[in-house]
């Protein structure tokens, strides 16, 4: 078992490739996600998948899972307007992320 404050959450949001779509998820692995969306199973009918929705513009570090899981479910409550305001503070450019992890 991990000492308490060793484990680390990340809530993220993920793009396609022209911008046009957002999804937000919450993982304790955010490289090895990143790969599963890129590489989804065959047949898959996953929103990631349908959407190509595979560009990593947005994450934040958690120290728990519980907290990571209120931060992703706040954010899926956020109209896309506020979503693009947090995305650029982050990430003002837009930048993919995925190789930067």
């Amino acid at each position: 078992m991990k000492t308490k404050g060793t484990h680390n959450y990340y809530v993220y949001i993920l793009t396609n490739k022209i911008k046009t779509v957002l999804y937000t998820g919450v993982t304790n692995n955010l490289e090895t996600r990143i790969y599963q969306h890129r590489n989804p199973l065959p047949f898959s009918k996953a929103f990631t998948t349908k959407y190509k929705c595979f560009y990593l513009v947005y994450y934040e570090q958690y120290n728990d899972n519980e907290t990571a899981i209120k931060r992703e479910k706040q954010i899926k409550g956020l109209s896309r307007t506020k979503k693009d305001g947090m995305i650029t503070l982050f990430n003002p450019t837009w930048k993919f992320l995925n190789n930067n992890i």
